[in-house]
């Protein structure tokens, strides 16, 4: 109750308040590219609150929701393998690929378990030596590390019959590829609080040297958001534009520089494709060559051809800021959460998600 109090507290949130209004005269659209800051906006009314020349915008922050169907479909097609464990954590059971989903599949008897850890899927590759056990592996920087870690304990322990799709996804320069396209004016952002407490500040720095962009890495109590947009605003305001750290109790400035080492002994840094942004440089994970024996698409020879997205989901738009949800036709109708359409609508991370649970039609 004590946290609670400490970054719920009324007061000083009606300070914050009074400063963002007394300073802020520029029309802004400030985007946040994490899930969980999408969520706590929306949760704790956080738009409701500012003025109105100040525009929040959700970017591509879920894990789930910017994994293309391509890899969704290759996950599908190794469940196709008489015997196969497939494991993955839950909120990818849902999510639509080209034909199916995990969660369909499951349900038509394949071996599809849920984990709440990478390790899980280690313990069960070591319980069942005579099946192979494939995790979907999907996440940014905060969770990687994890995967990273399970291929090293399975290769400690001599598995080989263990093996990742590897869907996990970098977050710097998906922000630059959002600047080079310039659909929206984004005028700062809102960086990932758990991200960076494994990057630090120093990926960041070419959003302002750069674009002359402000960035702000911001906690996710109610008091951080409003705390993180008054910085930016502020740096707006006076035209300055450089990385400041609001969450200073989780994101030391150096990051994490032990779980990027475990990260980077097991994966290096390749192109990725993004649901609704494309091909980025320098945003995906593939293992390295002493490491390759633990990709699964690869030791499998697994091939998808004529992957697709549903042709009435905005999913991809509503990822770069472009659409909010309720532009969608299928929002709430055909797309809800019990029978998602698009990846939006299927994590708790995700815009959709968020705009129907907390039924704010202000985009």
């Amino acid at each position: 109750m004590k946290y609670l109090k400490e970054f719920r507290d009324s007061d000083v949130a009606r300070a914050f308040i009074r400063k963002i209004r007394d300073i802020s005269k520029k029309d802004v659209k400030l985007m946040e590219v994490c899930g969980t800051h999408t969520v706590s906006i929306f949760r704790h009314g956080i738009r409701d609150v500012l003025p109105p020349n100040i525009k929040l915008i959700s970017g591509p922050g879920c894990p789930v929701c910017v994994t293309p169907n391509r890899q969704i479909d290759e996950a599908l097609e190794l469940c196709k393998i008489p015997g196969l464990i497939m494991t993955t954590f839950g909120d990818m059971m849902k999510v639509p690929g080209s034909y199916s989903s995990l969660a369909k599949e499951k349900a038509r008897g394949t071996d599809i378990r849920i984990v709440y850890s990478t390790m899980d899927a280690v313990k069960l590759a070591q319980e069942n030596p005579t099946r192979e056990v494939v995790f979907f592996g999907i996440g940014f920087e905060t969770t990687s590390p994890t995967i990273a870690a399970a291929v090293l304990a399975a290769e400690r322990l001599g598995l080989r019959n263990f093996s990742v799709v590897g869907a996990q996804k970098l977050i710097p320069e998906a922000i630059r590829a959002l600047l080079d396209s310039n659909e929206i004016g984004i005028n700062g952002f809102i960086c990932p609080g758990h991200v960076s407490s494994i990057l630090g500040v120093e990926p960041y720095r070419f959003i302002c040297e750069e674009y002359h962009v402000p960035a702000v890495i911001v906690g996710f109590e109610p008091l951080d958001m409003l705390q993180g947009i008054y910085m930016l605003v502020k740096q707006i305001e006076a035209g300055e534009a450089k990385v400041e750290i609001q969450y200073t109790r989780g994101v030391p400035e150096h990051g994490n520089p032990r779980a990027r080492e475990l990260l980077f002994k097991v994966f290096e840094i390749s192109d990725a494709e993004w649901r609704g942004i494309g091909h980025i440089p320098g945003t995906g994970l593939k293992f390295r060559r002493e490491y390759a024996k633990y990709d699964a698409v690869a030791k499998f020879n697994i091939k998808v051809e004529n992957a697709r997205e549903h042709p009435g989901c905005i999913c991809g738009e509503v990822l770069r800021g472009v659409k909010v949800p309720y532009e969608c036709k299928l929002f709430g109708k055909a797309c809800v959460p019990e029978n998602p359409v698009g990846a939006c609508m299927v994590s708790t991370e995700g815009t959709c998600a968020a705009y129907y649970k907390y039924g704010t039609r202000e985009g």
